[in-house]
């Protein structure tokens, strides 16, 4: 019966420290990969076991061996240096590359802002020539000296008794040539965009021809009163 106990007990011990043992190997192992993976991402550049990294992987953890001096206890260590490693830590290069990552979209950004004004510039541009904005500040004086040049020809004609017809013909054709003119800038839609600038400059100069014709029809009026 104690033979029966005593193998009971030192199976029991023997399967606590198998236990035990492993639950050491489980957090050793634990420890070794925490420090390879905080020495991959942000550091500090350390790993575990020293030797083994040394002998193994050397160019990878950047392992160099030292003498450090403490008395008695002195002796060769390992230590690790990044800049002798391959790999070099991860944050750092992943932050350099979002960096970078962020710098060609703010680039990209200020590109399509530059397209999107110049596409918007055209597009005004592109308004302004097929629409007359400037046409309704002139049509009240065309349609008033207009009505001057008819009347004041009508009347040349009526009072010459047709005597005037050489004179009043001219001005007719220099009026309705005029009128042509106004109305071809007046034109809008595709086949005849303009700028509104241009189209406005067109409109002075022909206001001040419609006014020297008008100054003409004037003095042919005075001509019928007085010798007709």
């Amino acid at each position: 019966m104690d033979s029966i106990m005593k193998k009971i007990i030192t199976l029991c011990t023997f399967c606590v420290l198998v236990c035990l043992n492993a639950d050491a190997q489980h957090i050793t192992r634990d420890k070794q990969k925490e420090k390879q993976w905080r020495s991959m991402e942000a550091g500090p550049w350390d790993f575990e076991p020293e030797w083994y990294y040394y002998f193994t992987h050397k160019k990878y953890s950047g392992a160099k061996q030292r003498w450090r001096w403490r008395a008695f206890k002195s002796g060769w260590v390992v230590s690790f240096d990044e800049s002798r490693s391959n790999v070099k830590r991860i944050i750092p290069v992943r932050t350099a590359a979002l960096l970078a990552q962020k710098e060609k979209v703010s680039k990209v950004e200020t590109e399509r802002l530059k397209v999107k004004e110049l596409y918007d510039e055209d597009l005004y541009k592109q308004a302004d020539r097929s629409t007359d904005l400037v046409y309704t500040s002139f049509k009240g004086d065309f349609n008033r000296m207009q009505d001057e040049i008819t009347d004041g020809l009508a009347y040349c004609m009526t009072k010459s008794k047709g005597k005037l017809s050489y004179q009043v013909n001219e001005l007719l054709k220099e009026n309705e040539i005029l009128c042509e003119g106004i109305a071809y800038i007046h034109k809008q839609g595709v086949g005849y965009e303009l700028e509104n600038a241009k189209r406005q400059k067109a409109y002075l100069e022909f206001k001040a021809k419609m006014k020297k014709i008008l100054v003409r029809t004037a003095n042919l009026v005075a001509v019928a009163q007085t010798h007709f």
